[in-house]
């Protein structure tokens, strides 16, 4: 098949159904510019098929279903903007930006603390929140009953949340999360 007859058929199928894509993309794109880009792309994408297009057993189907395709390529790549008020944007730009989230700021506060606590508080803390040993291990290893370990290591855990709000000035926000911290060696 030579290369005006692979045209020859791709212009063919295209005029017998471009009236049917153009409706099929109206109804779905976003706009009357890039429902022309779609249609546009799907003839394209026909074009290039060549020989192959020509051998389909439904050319229709095959445009429609490159149409869908370039639809949904189409909307993954659209992001949604809205514009910013000039004093926002300002205000962002002059925001120092932190690639850490507060919370995790506080690791250097939260050393200083640790070491603060007295021995037995330090040890929970270390064995079941930074080293992820579970309270029934911890339990066992201690000799010490499941409530009771439950119960200190809740105790240590407020005595350690008590001492960096007071020694890191941490603040929550509403939710409850860390929003910031000013640190400061523990008294």
């Amino acid at each position: 098949m030579t290369d005006d007859n692979v045209f020859e058929c791709v212009l063919r199928a295209w005029k017998a159904h471009e009236r049917e894509l153009l409706g099929f993309l109206i109804l779905r794109a976003q706009d009357r510019y890039s429902t022309e880009d779609l249609l546009q792309e799907v003839f394209l994408k026909a074009m290039r098929q060549g020989k192959g297009f020509c051998s389909l057993e439904n050319p229709k189907a095959w445009l429609f279903h490159v149409a869908r395709n370039a639809l949904i390529d189409a909307a993954r790549l659209a992001k949604p903007h809205a514009e910013l008020s000039e004093e926002l944007a300002e205000s962002l730009a002059a925001a120092p930006t932190s690639a850490r989230a507060p919370v995790d700021e506080l690791d250097a506060c939260m050393e200083l603390n640790l070491l603060a606590l007295d021995a037995e508080d330090r040890h929970i803390i270390a064995a079941c929140d930074l080293q992820g040993q579970t309270a029934r291990a911890y339990a066992e290893a201690n000799q010490l009953t499941l409530a009771a370990t439950k119960s200190r290591l809740l105790r240590a855990r407020k005595r350690l949340r008590e001492s960096l709000i007071l020694n890191c000035q941490v603040r929550f926000d509403d939710s409850g999360q860390v929003c910031c911290h000013t640190p400061r060696p523990p008294a």
